[in-house]
């Protein structure tokens, strides 16, 4: 086991973390270094990276990308952060159990004074294992719900609806082929001019609409147009570009792993609604490559809108695994207290943003819980 805590090694392990990476069929596409290093590059501090490597004769079998933080007290959180809907740890799947023990030694000292937080760890993910072999103190939590629909054809999607809803999204496919909208994947060298067009787009439809602040920021920009030209190239991102005679009107992200196709990002200019159902036009060409390709799950991702439930999704909830060493037992549970209450929280605002009546039973409860905690 090592530890690495220089950012120009980090850089240097592309070729053995994406090697890595192709043997361990749990991770998702936000686990490629070439997302992973974007984002330190864009948000990581300086004198805080902290990556848990495991070797077997040489060879990287275990990979824990992690960056120290304060909130307020000492936590090691997985490198992607809000940004990335799944964060992990990666295995090799030849020997996943003796690398989870390898990477779980090394977590053990390298966590000495702080409690470790993985959010948004899909079910079957890697840190399972860690979680499973933690030798400390531990407690898992729920995170955010993430859609998945099964990689089938759009036939087969449809075939999962109640007739009268097949009938209707039958018809909006019609009418998309009346739209006459072509659409192409943009090639690896002209990424960075398609990332500038979604990002304006996406602010476009989302004006005056509560756009999410961060896709606003150039840092954001700078870390999709870095990490998308690289997960172009080597096929774990597949960004294309939705053209009416001749002219952009939407552009998508979809992220690639083993399993998994996730749409991650799109933007579409608000004509394009007037002429066709947007999210249809997406979802059609994300199971279409879905299905193409062999990939069981078309994911959504987080986010658990009203659109997407048209399609009959399974509601998947993340974890949040929380692990410290015994010293820290008091930490982790003032910890895991302060993470739920945040939860039931944000979840109080959520209902009120659905109505009053829903919000005031939500907020009762909420009193309740933190009255019975005391």
């Amino acid at each position: 086991m090592t530890l690495c805590r220089d950012p120009v090694r980090f850089a240097g392990l592309a070729p053995p973390w994406d090697d890595l990476h192709r043997r361990c069929r749990a991770a998702t596409p936000f686990q490629t270094h070439a997302w992973l290093h974007s984002w330190w590059l864009s948000y990581g501090v300086p004198g805080r990276l902290r990556l848990v490597l495991a070797h077997r004769s040489g060879r990287l079998v275990g990979a824990a990308p992690l960056m120290l933080a304060f909130r307020p007290v000492p936590v090691l959180v997985p490198l992607g952060g809000s940004i990335s809907d799944f964060c992990d740890v990666l295995l090799d799947d030849s020997c996943a159990e003796e690398a989870a023990v390898a990477l779980v030694r090394g977590l053990h000292r390298t966590a000495r004074a702080a409690v470790v937080d993985l959010r948004e760890v899909r079910p079957g993910g890697c840190a399972e294992r860690l979680f499973d072999h933690w030798p400390g103190p531990r407690r898992r939590l729920t995170d955010s719900v993430c859609l998945e629909l099964p990689g089938l054809p759009l036939d087969g999607l449809l075939a999962r609806l109640p007739g009268g809803s097949a009938r209707r999204m039958r018809g909006k496919l019609r009418r998309l082929d009346r739209a006459g909208i072509e659409h192409r994947t943009v090639p690896a060298p002209e990424v960075p001019a398609a990332i500038d067009t979604l990002l304006r787009l996406h602010a476009l439809q989302w004006r005056e609409r509560g756009i999410t602040p961060e896709h606003l920021r150039p840092r954001f920009a700078e870390h999709l147009t870095r990490a998308l030209t690289a997960m172009a190239g080597d096929g774990t991102a597949r960004i294309t570009e939705f053209r009416i005679d001749g002219r952009v009107m939407a552009v998508d992200v979809l992220l690639l792993s083993t399993d998994l196709v996730g749409g991650y990002l799109y933007g579409a200019h608000p004509e394009l609604r007037a002429r066709a159902d947007i999210a249809v036009m997406l979802l059609r060409h994300d199971s279409t490559h879905a299905a193409a390709t062999g990939r069981g799950v078309l994911s959504l991702l987080r986010g658990t809108e009203p659109y997407k439930y048209h399609w009959r999704p399974e509601a998947v909830p993340n974890q949040r695994l929380l692990l410290a060493r015994p010293a820290l037992a008091p930490v982790l549970r003032l910890h895991a207290a302060q993470q739920a209450a945040r939860s039931r929280l944000a979840e109080a605002v959520r209902e009120h943003d659905r109505g009053p009546d829903s919000w005031r039973a939500r907020l009762n409860r909420l009193r309740a819980s933190l009255a019975g905690a005391r």
